[in-house]
């Protein structure tokens, strides 16, 4: 029978009990299990250690640690056992499967002189029959070379191929046990980031609250779709949970880009108009790529990313930016025409919600309305991004950076708030008309503005359009500048 109190475990192991625990014990929640694992880990000389793990394991953790899991096969060498009683665990002791005998270190029996000759008559027939499937398999190949096996991965940039798969799911647990947090970088609703170093490389890792499980699930689950690789898409490395104590540590890891996001790098840098073009259409075509359906058999399916705001976009050394934080994003599954919604009880930003949102009619089973909100949201980050962009002149002209709505709403503001202005009076950002006097990229995307963020979403333009508009207006800034 399961309790309705949490019980007392003994919690031992780095992974489980980082900060340590008093007693040498920790309490579950109700319903929750004492565990532990006994589990083959490469140390730092690259051999194979046992480590053995106990703790507490919280009830809604069937889904990552099973306790029958220890009668599924692993991968690595690991096994775990619970129990549901106080300090049940101390008494627990799995053991590893032993290794089959090598045969090779037991001595020969003398065999028989019969069987002797038996056995030396079969191996030279094996022998023929092997050196003649030999022959015929070179003479069929004859002129075919194998390419070289790859040499063994040292660094992040030698396994990792980006964003859409990150590394080998073996691997990814090796490299989040080989991780180590340096300094916070950032705080938010879903948890906290830190940038982190492995084997000598930065890294970004992004903590979440267990209150956030969805949105872990969801944007490691998106991450890893197929062909998600994209340069204007936070490359994805590794995903991976731990146990401490009766908490549950949720970590995805990531390419770290020192410039921070597009909120705060705007706030301190104004842009000259070729910054200001490769950052708009590199965030473009980083959306444009997730609404992109790619058919095939290992085919890319249509995504969402339903947050789109300056603080989900981050800056490159190289002056692109990258999308990120995918923990609401929704898929089209095109062979049954349905749209994959997590169940996650986040909703987005209000500030960038597009009216429809606001209105509560967006058609939750039509994926294009998702597509269609966001482009409301990239408008409203691209008219951030005008802003910072001075105008060619003796004496540039820039505004100071703002939120969109900055002057009409309070920096929190409610459903009704946003509602009144979007909706009700059907208010938009101001457009100088300096924007479309400067020409160039800067006038391209002052034009679009309004078809981005139209109140009747089948009137906005898709993310392909307005990169293919941005990619001619780059292109003729640079057969001016020749």
């Amino acid at each position: 029978m399961r309790l309705s109190r949490g019980i007392v475990c003994e919690c031992a192991g780095v992974s489980a009990c980082p900060d340590g625990a008093p007693n040498g014990t920790c309490t579950t929640q109700p319903g929750g299990y004492c565990f532990v694992t006994v589990e083959e880990l490469y140390d730092e000389n690259g051999l194979m250690v046992p480590e053995r793990t106990a703790g507490c394991l919280p009830p809604d953790e069937s889904g990552f640690m099973q306790c029958k899991s220890s009668q599924v096969p692993h991968q690595t060498p690991k096994v775990i056992q619970c129990c549901e009683k106080d300090l049940c665990n101390r008494r627990l002791h799995p053991q590893l499967p032993e290794p089959p005998p090598d045969m090779a270190d037991a001595p020969p029996a003398p065999p028989p002189a019969h069987t002797a000759l038996l056995a030396a008559a079969l191996g030279i027939a094996l022998l023929a029959f092997f050196a003649a499937f030999w022959l015929l398999l070179r003479r069929r190949r004859r002129g075919c070379k194998r390419p070289p096996s790859p040499p063994a991965p040292a660094t992040l940039a030698d396994v990792s191929s980006g964003s859409g798969s990150g590394l080998p799911l073996l691997v990814q647990r090796t490299v989040a046990k080989q991780i180590q947090m340096v300094e916070s970088i950032g705080k938010g609703r879903y948890g906290e980031v830190w940038s982190a170093r492995w084997r000598g490389e930065k890294v970004a890792v992004k903590v979440f609250f267990t209150t956030e499980e969805a949105s872990w699930f969801r944007e490691t689950e998106i991450y890893q779709t197929v062909l998600m690789r994209h340069e204007n898409i936070l490359g994805f490395i590794a995903a991976d949970i731990k146990g401490t104590g009766s908490w549950t540590q949720m970590l995805l890891i990531t390419d770290y880009h020192e410039n921070g996001s597009l909120y705060d790098y705007l706030q301190t840098t104004v842009l000259d108009p070729q910054s200001f073009a490769t950052m708009a259409y590199s965030i473009v075509s980083g959306l444009a790529h997730l609404h992109m359906d790619i058919f095939g058999t290992k085919g890319k399916p249509a995504i969402a990313h339903r947050d789109i705001k300056s603080k989900n976009i981050l800056v490159k050394r190289n002056g692109q930016c990258a999308i990120a934080d995918f923990g609401l994003a929704v898929r089209h599954v095109a062979e049954r025409n349905e749209v994959d919604i997590a169940p996650n009880t986040r909703v987005g930003t209000r500030r960038y919600m597009a009216p429809e949102l606001l209105d509560e009619r967006l058609d939750a089973a039509n994926f294009e309305a998702f597509k269609m909100a966001d482009v409301y949201s990239l408008g409203l980050v691209l008219w951030e991004l005008c802003r910072r962009c001075a105008a060619p002149g003796p004496a540039p002209l820039v505004e100071p950076y703002a939120l969109p709505y900055h002057d009409r709403v309070p920096p929190d503001p409610s459903f009704e708030d946003m509602h009144a202005v979007v909706v009700a009076r059907r208010e938009r950002p101001p457009v100088p008309a300096r924007w479309g006097a400067a020409g160039g990229a800067l006038g391209a995307v002052a034009a679009l503005l309004a078809e981005c963020w139209h109140h009747n979403p089948p009137v906005r333009l898709t993310a392909l359009r307005v990169k293919k508009t941005l990619a001619r207006a780059r292109s003729e800034d640079a057969g001016k500048l020749v």
